[in-house]
C-alpha cells in the first residue's frame, strides 16, 4: 500500500483527530517529508485536510470523499479483500463493472463514483447522480444461482438498502416492488440488477447489481421532472453520517442476506417494507394494461396480484403505477 493510502486509512480511522507528522511517520515507517507529500497529493484529490503548526494534521469528521480507506475497515474480514474501483466521474458504475467483470472474470468487486454521467435506471432512464451527493455502486457478483434464483438478488438488494438506513439513521424506508426505495412519498433509491448467462448449464455466470441512492441531495437542485418523485436521505445539515458509513453498512447487510439468499428468509423483511399491498396498481402486459391490487410476494420475490374478475396472477418483472389508496 503506498504511502498516500496508508496516511490516508489512519487519519480515516482517526478522523476529527490531529495527529503529528512525526506519529504518522512513525506509523508508516517513512519520513514527515513523504507524510508532507502524501498531504498535499490528497489535498489535491479533494481532501480537505486541516494543518496545524506544532500539532499536526486531521482529517474533519464532515469530510466525506468516497474512499475505500474508509469503507473497507468498516467491513467483515472476508469482505475487506475485495477490489475497490473508484472513480470521480463516469458515465454509469453498471457501465463500467461489465467492463471490469470481462478483465477479471473472476473477481467479486465493487465500483463506486463521485458522479455518474449516464446514470442508468431501470427501462433505459436515466438516473440523476450529480457529484458528491449521492452514492452510486456496483457490486459485481459471481453467484451460484439458477436463472430462477438470481432474481432474488434485486429483492435482497432492496431489503439491505432499507435494513441499513434504519441501523445508522432514524428515518424508516419502504419498498415499492420491485426495486425503489422510499422516504414518504420520494423515491430516494433504485436497484438495477443485470445478469451474464452461461446459456449450457442454465447458470449465471455474472450479476452487476447497481444501487443509487440520493445521500445529501439539495431538492432544489433536482431536474424539473423530478421535483415531485425524487428526494434525498438526509439534508445538508443533518447528522454526522458519511457516505462510506452508509456504503460500508449496506455491503454488510447485503452480504448477509446473499450467503443464504436460497433460504429466502429476507423475504419476510421485504413484505413487511413493501407499502403497495392494498392499494390499486397500474401496469402493462404487452400492449394490454390492467388495475390490479397486490396481495402478496411470492418466493421468487414476484408480486401477487388480484385481478378485477378476482382472479390471481403474478407480476414476475415490470413496473407499476399505484393508483390510489384501496378503501
Amino acid at each position: 500500500m503506498s504511502t498516500k493510502n496508508q496516511l490516508l486509512t489512519i487519519l480515516e480511522q482517526q478522523k476529527g483527530q490531529t495527529i503529528s507528522g512525526q506519529e504518522l511517520a512513525d506509523r508508516i515507517n517513512v519520513s514527515r517529508t513523504s507524510i508532507w507529500k502524501a498531504v498535499s497529493t490528497l489535498r489535491k484529490e479533494g481532501y480537505l485536510i486541516e494543518a496545524t503548526t506544532n500539532k499536526g494534521y486531521c482529517l474533519p469528521v464532515e469530510s466525506d470523499l468516497l474512499s475505500s480507506e474508509a469503507i473497507r475497515p468498516l467491513l467483515a474480514s472476508e469482505l475487506k479483500n475485495q477490489p475497490f474501483y473508484l472513480f470521480k466521474a463516469i458515465e454509469s458504475t453498471n457501465q463500467e463493472a461489465k467492463k471490469i467483470a470481462i478483465e477479471h472474470p473472476s473477481k467479486p468487486s465493487i465500483v463506486l463514483s463521485e458522479e455518474q454521467l449516464k446514470g442508468k435506471g431501470r427501462l433505459g432512464r436515466f438516473f440523476y447522480s450529480p457529484a458528491k451527493t449521492g452514492i452510486y455502486m456496483s457490486l459485481i457478483l459471481k453467484p451460484n444461482l439458477t436463472t430462477t434464483d438470481a432474481t432474488l438478488v434485486t429483492t435482497a438488494a432492496a431489503v439491505a438498502v432499507c435494513l441499513a438506513i434504519e441501523k445508522l439513521t432514524d428515518k424508516k424506508p419502504k419498498i415499492k416492488w420491485v426495486n425503489d426505495i422510499y422516504l414518504g412519498d420520494y423515491k430516494i433509491a433504485g436497484i438495477l440488477t443485470e445478469a451474464v448467462t452461461n446459456f449450457e448449464n442454465g447458470t449465471i455466470d455474472t450479476i452487476i447489481l447497481g444501487i443509487g441512492l440520493n445521500f445529501r441531495t439539495p431538492i432544489e437542485d433536482f431536474p424539473t421532472e423530478l421535483e415531485s418523485i425524487a428526494g434525498s436521505l438526509l439534508s445538508k445539515n443533518t447528522g454526522k453520517l458519511t457516505r462510506n458509513e452508509l456504503i460500508a453498512e449496506i455491503i454488510t447487510q447485503f452480504y448477509q442476506i446473499y450467503q443464504a439468499i436460497g433460504k429466502r428468509n429476507f423475504l419476510k423483511d421485504y413484505k413487511e417494507r413493501c407499502f403497495v399491498f392494498g392499494k390499486i396498481i397500474h401496469f402493462k402486459q404487452g400492449k394490454q394494461e390492467f388495475d390490479a391490487i397486490p396481495v402478496d410476494i411470492d418466493q421468487q420475490g414476484g408480486l401477487v396480484v388480484r385481478m378485477q374478475d378476482g382472479q390471481h396472477q403474478t407480476l414476475s418483472y415490470g413496473e407499476i403505477t399505484i393508483q390510489r389508496p384501496f378503501n
